[in-house]
């Protein structure tokens, strides 16, 4: 029984609150340790819940820190499609006014989240002289692809974008896993069987939008330039999503951070999560101006 016991005990990792840990070893690492490690990649995807106010603190300090080591930076935001880029581009500019950004980056209609939750990164940027970049697509395109498949949108359609690579067996067991949490009245209509590779052909969209916008930047800029990424979490987790997106576009440094408010993982789930998961107060409850239903980029 105690060997049992002390099995049980190992199979769990302490995460005290302001560190970080890494998922591939358990182990922790001081930040400016993982910093400087981090910081020598092309690409850092910072994962998050939209709604947590907490997250966004995360990202900017993170965001923060790596641009002290890496000035030559842009900051990619899934929040905007890419035909607001003249808009973002004039903001950092400073060319307009808050209010006038807000409007003019069609913020309720593209994304609809409290937009106090992202301002902060956001004068940062436009403080720092950071470019910003649009990663999103046109919201049709998602719709049209997972209805109609890649080969039906004609190439003036795509926004852009190439062809997704295929989907993996195991992101498709990854989302498939996190689509069984809802039930009832909650269930999406995407979660339904018959619909579900629907659903996977306007998940990779996604990814595969956000991977060509950095890929884009990166091959068109000078130098030697850090992509920072604000990307929802499900599309960056265990390497899926836009991390394999970008790879598939010849982009292998990549590193992904992601947040979590968990005292303790089981070592097993964390395994390849990420790169490294940094350990938040306990978040407070979620503004109440939620997202607009049907709302999106």
């Amino acid at each position: 029984m105690a060997e049992a016991n002390r099995v049980e005990t190992a199979e769990l990792l302490a995460h005290p609150r302001g560190t970080w840990l890494l998922p591939r070893n358990g182990e922790a690492i001081a930040q400016p340790d993982l910093m400087r490690i981090i910081a020598g990649e092309r690409v850092v995807l910072l994962g998050e819940t939209h709604d947590v106010a907490e997250i966004h603190r995360w990202q900017l300090h993170v965001t923060t820190y790596l641009h002290l080591l890496r000035p030559q930076m842009a900051v990619g935001f899934e929040m905007f499609p890419r035909r607001v880029q003249p808009v973002l581009d004039a903001w950092v500019a400073g060319e307009m006014d808050t209010a006038s950004f807000i409007e003019r980056s069609e913020w309720a209609q593209v994304w609809g989240f409290d937009p106090e939750l992202y301002l902060p990164l956001l004068h940062f940027c436009r403080q720092q002289r950071v470019p910003m970049l649009a990663l999103n697509c046109h919201r049709p395109l998602v719709t049209r692809v997972g209805q109609l498949g890649w080969d039906a949108i004609p190439v003036e359609e795509r926004d852009g974008l190439t062809p997704s690579a295929p989907a993996t067996d195991g992101y498709r067991r990854y989302l498939r896993a996190l689509m069984s949490g809802f039930a009832g009245p909650d269930r999406p209509p995407a979660m339904e069987p018959e619909r579900f590779d629907r659903f996977i052909r306007a998940q990779q969209t996604w990814d595969r939008a956000f991977a060509c916008g950095i890929a884009d930047y990166l091959a068109a800029t000078p130098g030697d330039p850090l992509v920072i990424g604000i990307i929802g979490r499900g599309h960056l987790e265990y390497g899926h999503g836009t991390p394999y997106q970008l790879r598939h576009l010849g982009i292998e440094e990549i590193a992904v951070l992601l947040p979590t408010d968990r005292a303790s993982h089981e070592a097993a789930s964390l395994k390849g999560i990420a790169d490294a998961i940094f350990r938040l107060d306990t978040p407070e409850p979620p503004s109440p101006r939620r997202r607009v239903p049907g709302t999106s980029a």
